[in-house]
């Protein structure tokens, strides 16, 4: 063959071996199905510490719960894609009229430490051990110890545990979910003494999907790694191993970003997205938590529930949420109902009118009905001074001139002083301003006239001012009390919104100039201490925001924000506070019981007499000092009836006490975002009802992928396949 031959045959065969190729190709892709295939490494980055790997102690450390979320497994687990409490390591029965809860050990779960020589199974006496320690006086989490006070817990076999509670309590199976802990490697460390017990705390063994491997403090951050336990008794998760890094703050972590396979609590820019680059995916979720104002039913003030519906009416939710790029508005601190079904709605005109009914006016209505009321005095009677508004320096005198009442024969006093007949029958007086008898003080006077007996025969409101800049102002004030006299005869022209207190005087309000405060008769102003933390940073921009609308109806609030955490848990247990902006979690079971029942309240009572020290309790969560029988008797039915229907019954019922007594408005639910590299498959977050509840799915991701043939599916299909095509 010729060399230019040889060539066209070379590049026909390459073409042909090309398309055969992309044939093979197309059919494996037609003919098979993609799955998980096990191996590879996760590493997630968070921004936070690394401290105790013990599920007793990581109520208020997000970073350590997600780790002992995998080390560690309990009787039962959440199901974020159900949102129901299920069985786990254990299955439960519930008897003796829902006071008895019985649960059975699986016989395949195992301890971390167990070898072939050694199985360490999981028995019930690490059940027993590990509650009867949280009920131990000396344990140092009073938090989770409060969840098991009155139940008592029996080892019936190896096997079998038996929980027995004083009364029902329907959320019970959720306290089951507490990671089971090694009795034989806490056994002999006394209740107070847990968290110092830094073996097991930085090296945990568990019964969980993953076990620990190590922890490495680096320049950048801490690390631990996990890896998969072969004999873990569920589903056997498809990755190797997983690594929690752990930096001081997101600077630090962007700047490692291409080790990372994850993120955890991704921030969100002004706009509210993510600050991650395009390469992750990123899950938005929330949990049940909401943030709310409670008011504190304590304040007198308060105790009013039309002002209480007056400052709910005030606060325009979406505009609140648009400034911190929130996304979910709460308007019920029952979770279990769709939130768009809820009576009281931003209308700010409604507000005005509740602050109206409550007796709280502004200052600028009862300066005006006070002009108007002197004005009807002063139209009446005998009196005649020059006017009614006067300016007068210190040792000026005033003439007031009068006219005799028929058949008076009795002398006449203006102010203590003996007034003077003239020859037409009137009678004339120079009333002082030196502060003797009848002087005409600076301010408003009651000026009266008197008969010698001392009865009142008249009276007459003069104004006195000592300077000109104050005259001008009332002269000025005058003119709006004219105009508004107008306004009523006409129906149309000035009205109230148009008006402002300046130097207590009234004057036409300039643009975006806000009313006065809101007073009572007695001239008491409407004035609220609003409590909130540092952090979150949104906190004290949502405090703002709140005291900025309720500034529109006439309320002053004074917005206070604490840096440090302890003197703000100081200040919110001690109630020290009329308004508190706070979020609370209702976890996987919903329960409102721990913050709306009125065993919850704080004590602010001497204990005992003689004792000094207050009855202050440290888990007192009912923030608003809320006390109704209604909501009590419901949030009992609530907690332990097991029939769905009455369970359903009582919390619409206890929806509209709440309607009604607003002991606070909830805002909105935090948005979090989580953020996971391209290359991670199979991630789903569910409804989660914690953070670490990301990971209950952990068994389904995976990195690397196997392709396998349908079923009926073979290389030798591939004759058929090309025959078809053509």
């Amino acid at each position: 063959m010729k060399s230019w031959e040889k060539w066209i045959v070379g590049c026909f065969s390459i073409l042909l071996l090309a398309s055969i190729t992309m044939l093979l190709r197309q059919f494996y892709l037609e003919n098979t199905d993609s799955a998980p295939k096990r191996g590879g490494t996760y590493i997630e980055g968070s921004v936070g510490t690394i401290r105790m790997l013990n599920p007793w102690f990581t109520v208020e450390n997000d970073v350590n719960r997600d780790i002992t979320s995998l080390a560690f497994s309990g009787l039962q687990r959440y199901n974020p894609f159900t949102g129901n409490v299920e069985d786990d390591m254990a299955t439960i029965k519930i008897s003796g009229g829902n006071h008895i809860y019985t649960t059975t050990l699986r016989e395949d779960v195992f301890w971390h430490d167990s070898t072939e020589e050694l199985p360490r199974p999981v028995t019930a006496d690490d059940v027993v051990f590990t509650y009867q320690m949280i009920k131990d006086p000396g344990f140092p989490n009073p938090i989770l110890q409060k969840n098991f006070r009155g139940v008592e817990i029996e080892k019936i076999d190896d096997k079998t545990i038996q929980f027995k509670l004083e009364k029902p309590y329907y959320f019970f199976r959720s306290n089951l979910t507490l990671g089971i802990l090694p009795k034989h490697h806490l056994e002999n460390i006394p209740a107070e003494r847990l968290p110092e017990a830094l073996g097991f705390n930085l090296m945990p063994i568990g019964s969980g999907p993953y076990k620990f491997r190590s922890m490495v403090e680096t320049e950048l951050s801490t690390e631990v790694t996990l890896e998969h336990f072969d004999k873990f008794y569920g589903s056997l998760p498809y990755i190797d191993r997983i690594v929690f890094r752990a930096f001081p703050d997101y600077a630090s972590l962007l700047s490692d970003l291409r080790n990372l396979d994850g993120v955890r609590h991704v921030p969100r820019d002004e706009e509210g997205r993510a600050i991650i680059p395009n390469r992750y995916h990123t899950f938005y979720y929330s949990l049940p938590q909401y943030v709310a104002l409670f008011f504190n039913m304590q304040n007198e003030i308060l105790k009013d529930e039309t002002l209480r519906l007056a400052l709910q009416k005030a606060i325009n939710k979406k505009g609140i949420i648009d400034d911190i790029n929130e996304q979910v508005i709460i308007d019920t601190p029952l979770l279990e109902f769709a939130q768009e079904d809820w009576k009281y709605q931003f209308e700010p005109e409604a507000a005005q009118g509740a602050l109206y009914e409550s007796d709280w006016h502004l200052p600028e209505k009862v300066r005006l009905q006070h002009l108007q009321i002197n004005i009807a005095k002063n139209d009446t009677g005998n009196l005649h001074p020059p006017q009614s508004i006067v300016l007068l320096d210190t040792g000026a005198q005033l003439t007031v001139t009068g006219s005799y009442a028929q058949n008076s024969s009795t002398d006449l006093f203006l102010n203590g002083v003996m007034v003077n007949e003239t020859d037409t029958g009137s009678w004339i007086v120079s009333l002082p301003t030196d502060g003797s008898t009848g002087s005409i003080l600076p301010g408003e006077n009651w000026v009266q006239l008197t008969e010698s007996g001392g009865d009142i025969l008249d009276t007459f409101i003069l104004t006195r001012s000592t300077n000109r800049d104050d005259f001008t102002k009332l002269r000025e004030e005058k003119k709006i009390l004219e105009m508004f006299e107008e306004t009523k005869k006409t129906g149309s022209g000035m009205s109230i919104s148009n008006l402002v207190i300046d130097e207590g005087m009234l004057r036409v309000k300039k643009e975006d100039e806000l009313q006065g405060v809101r007073i009572k008769e007695d001239g008491t102003p409407l004035k609220l201490h609003l409590l909130t933390s540092a952090r979150p940073t949104t906190y004290p921009k949502v405090a703002e925001k709140i005291a900025h609308q309720w500034r529109q109806i006439g309320v002053d609030t004074t917005v206070e924000i604490i840096e440090e955490r302890a003197k703000f848990e100081e200040k919110v247990i001690n109630r020290k506070y009329d308004v508190l902006i706070f979020g609370q979690p209702l976890l996987d079971n919903l329960d409102s019981y721990p913050y709306w029942h009125s065993s919850q309240i704080q004590s602010l009572e001497e204990q005992e007499e003689g004792e000094d020290s207050l009855g202050i309790k440290l888990d007192a969560n009912n923030l608003s000092q809320f006390t109704d029988f209604r909501t009590d008797a419901l949030l009992e039915q609530i907690r332990e009836t097991h029939n769905a229907d009455l369970r359903k019954q009582a919390l619409k019922q206890l929806r509209e006490v709440f309607r009604e007594e607003i002991p606070a408005v909830v805002l909105y639910s935090p948005t979090y975002v989580f953020a996971i590299g391209n290359k991670m498959l199979g991630v789903d977050l569910g409804k989660p009802s914690l953070h670490s509840d990301r990971f209950l799915s952990v068994h389904r991701w995976f990195i690397k992928e196997k392709r396998s043939f349908r079923a009926g599916k073979s290389w030798f299909s591939v004759f058929p396949w090309i025959i078809n095509l053509f």
